[in-house]
């Protein structure tokens, strides 16, 4: 009977603790003039990467855009532009929608 006590408080203990750790997720998407071969998607892939608080990223050499996802807590889109700077890209931003959105 303890036992089954015990797991279910440890449950609920559990169950918060998921709702606080909820992210605040968005997408930003932006235009980088720059990228215009193959080696500049490696170049961009292999930098952009390393940025605080990003979670997954695509690069699109045709339509020359980068989009990442990332957690709003960690950074926002003008630290993500300082990235790019860091590797002499030039990055626009295009447009951003918070996870859930349908933009």
């Amino acid at each position: 009977m303890k036992t089954r006590k015990i797991c279910i408080a440890l449950a609920a203990v559990l169950l918060s603790a998921t709702t606080v750790v909820a992210k605040d997720l968005r997408t930003v998407v932006f235009k980088v003039s720059q990228m215009t071969c193959e080696n500049c998607v490696k170049k961009i892939n292999s930098n952009i990467r390393f940025e605080k608080g990003l979670k997954k990223f695509d690069t699109d050499l045709k339509t020359k855009t980068v989009t990442i996802t990332y957690d709003a807590d960690k950074t926002d889109i003008e630290k993500l532009k300082e990235g790019f700077r860091k590797f002499h890209y030039e990055a626009e931003f295009v447009k951003e929608s918070k996870q859930g959105d349908k933009k």
